[in-house]
């Protein structure tokens, strides 16, 4: 492959709430089997990138619990491999990683072994699948300098959070604004990259030099009209989970029958860590409606539109409608699940209720142990 791989995973999603105070976002459950970095992986090895660094930094334990082993994802150390990099205090560098670009440079030294000609950088929190060769052939046909994947929001859709980019007829971009107040534009970066590794190494270091750290801000809008950046527009699935909303609604999709079909068994297939669980049991009187249940789990309520993890047991009596339940739930008895997330390893006792009114309710209970 002319590629080498770069996931950007050490963010805090502070829009997640809760769900991230333990764990990082790139590290999140996803449609019942999943961590929502799987799919930027599986692209890669999809992709034929054998070689694929993953920097992380924020609650970084269960992400990087999920990436001990290359093999789940095929990453083979001879041909490349799968490699983890948290921040190193040395005697030049005291800090962790201040902003992407920042990331990036203190993990130079990899890139300047690397004999491949190109970057793919990437985050680790969006799900989707994509061939990252047709954007890699698109840049070189363009001569272009950076090439950014855009997609296009629906009308109704919020932009603000991601940033917003407008391009003329060759699709050049010719402006670039990073979550604006008010969105000018609905075609959006999807935080995927292609640059020469060459000027990669030499646009962080001219940003280390200034001072400056972030990827977006300091090299894509700064040298917006100084290099060549060119837009490549996706049409299919992708969906970037870094709020509790767009979260809730990610792991929703994946009880429409169609997103099912495309992620589960259309080719190419998304890979993940594999857990030694039993089948789901479901015991006498469960009734099961348009839902997902991970594997270990035990069955005994009524589940309706909702996404069960792994080693989930749901009591007697125990009614579930919109929910996500997240990996290694206890739900007592009589218990009342609706328009919520349940963090994992929670217990939550007999005879409760909770219901998401206004909006998704988070349930977290209190607990010790840290979330897978």
């Amino acid at each position: 492959m002319r590629a080498v791989g770069i996931i950007l995973a050490g963010g805090n999603s502070r829009k997640m709430k809760e769900l991230t105070s333990r764990r990082a976002a790139a590290a999140m459950p996803v449609a019942g089997s999943y961590r929502a970095i799987d799919f930027t992986l599986s692209n890669m090895t999809n992709s034929h990138i054998q070689k694929v660094a993953v920097l992380t930094q924020y609650n970084a334990r269960s992400l990087n619990e999920h990436l001990n082993s290359s093999k789940w994802w095929d990453f083979g150390r001879k041909q490349g491999g799968l490699y983890v990099f948290t921040p190193t205090i040395t005697d030049d560098n005291g800090y962790w990683y201040r902003g992407t670009a920042d990331a990036i440079y203190q993990n130079l030294d990899f890139l300047r072994r690397c004999h491949e000609p190109y970057v793919i950088i990437t985050s680790g929190d969006a799900v989707y699948k994509m061939d990252y060769n047709k954007v890699l052939e698109y840049h070189i046909a363009k001569k272009a300098d950076i090439t950014v994947v855009c997609k296009e929001l629906g009308a109704g859709e919020d932009a603000t959070r991601f940033g917003t980019v407008k391009m003329n007829e060759s699709c050049r971009i010719e402006e670039f604004e990073e979550k604006p107040m008010i969105a000018r534009s609905q075609t959006i970066s999807t935080g995927i990259y292609v640059i020469r590794r060459r000027l990669l190494i030499d646009l962080v270091e001219q940003c280390a030099e200034e001072e400056r750290h972030d990827f977006v801000n300091d090299i894509l809008i700064r040298y917006k009209n100084v290099k060549k950046i060119y837009g490549y527009k996706i049409e299919s699935y992708w969906n970037n989970i870094s709020t509790v909303d767009a979260y809730y609604k990610t792991n929703m999709d994946f009880l429409k029958p169609e997103v099912r079909k495309y992620f589960f068994k259309d080719l190419p297939s998304v890979y993940s860590k594999v857990s030694d669980q039993p089948p789901a049991k479901y015991n006498p009187g469960a009734i099961v409606k348009n839902s997902l249940v991970g594997s270990g789990s035990i069955i005994n309520g009524t589940i309706e539109n909702s996404v069960i993890f792994k080693k989930v047991f749901v009591g007697n009596n125990c009614v579930i409608k919109n929910s996500i339940i997240l990996n290694d739930v206890y739900l007592g008895d009589n218990t009342y699940i609706e328009n919520c997330i349940v963090e994992s390893r929670d217990t939550i006792r007999a005879n409760t209720r909770h219901v998401g009114e206004d909006g998704i309710k988070i349930v977290v209970e209190k607990n010790e142990r840290y979330a897978l």
